[in-house]
């Protein structure tokens, strides 16, 4: 038997979803595991402290944060950056950094940003005049995200998809290690998190440019208290 011949439109398709696997990879040298985005603080003070506790406050997390800030930010970004909307995407990162409410979730946001430049350089997923650009803005992470997914050339929805999951895996063993649980209670948080995610995005999709919103003072408040907290493995 021979080999099945493949369609220019299916290898494409391969080709799209191979790199959105590897932007959402928590392998991706970008220093995304050494934050737990207050999750560590959470559990400190006892809101997740436990599987149970966890498990709800990545839920509240992921539609209360992600649905209305990032993964709206990053969907307009990356039409931004495919129509070379260069005034849109500068007015984009700037929403991103001005609404980090504390220290270390902002340098979080610039830390993976710059990382995530850094590996595009190395990578054909964006022009050089786009990453010239990037580089000139002081990127956030989510807009560095949104081009090298522009690049991709896979719908803005999938792109959203790879980012939560790369997220919730992300934050899901910051989870195991701060509770701490074991891998079976991080697999659970991780389905029941996964579950939630294609809601979440189609939330996302339907704000209107503008409609994004950063609200999320527990957040805010345990950042704060992360940055002094006594012992800690997370920079935020």
């Amino acid at each position: 038997m021979g080999i099945p011949t493949r369609t220019s439109g299916e290898a494409m398709l391969d080709a799209s979803l191979m790199q959105l696997m590897w932007l959402a990879s928590p392998a991706l040298p970008i220093g995304g595991f050494s934050y737990s985005e207050v999750l560590e603080a959470a559990v400190d003070s006892g809101h997740a402290s436990t599987e149970a506790l966890a498990a709800a406050w990545l839920q509240d997390q992921l539609h209360l944060s992600l649905a209305r800030s990032d993964l709206p930010v990053i969907a307009q970004a990356i039409a931004a950056w495919r129509a070379q909307d260069h005034a849109s995407i500068a007015r984009l990162n700037a929403w991103v950094l001005q609404t980090r409410e504390s220290h270390e979730l902002r340098a979080q946001a610039e830390q993976m940003g710059r990382s995530l430049l850094e590996w595009l350089r190395n990578h054909t997923t964006a022009t050089p005049d786009d990453i010239v650009l990037l580089a000139a803005m002081d990127p956030s992470y989510p807009m560095a995200f949104a081009l090298a997914a522009s690049g991709t050339g896979a719908p803005v929805r999938a792109c959203l998809l790879a980012y939560a999951f790369g997220w919730a895996e992300n934050l899901t063993q910051a989870a195991i290690k701060s509770v701490p649980l074991g891998q079976s209670a991080g697999q659970r948080i991780l389905s029941a998190l996964t579950a939630q995610i294609p809601a979440t995005v189609e939330h996302a999709l339907a704000l209107l440019p503008g409609q994004e919103q950063a609200f999320s003072p527990m957040l805010a408040i345990l950042s704060a208290q992360h940055e002094v907290q006594y012992s800690r493995l997370f920079r935020s």
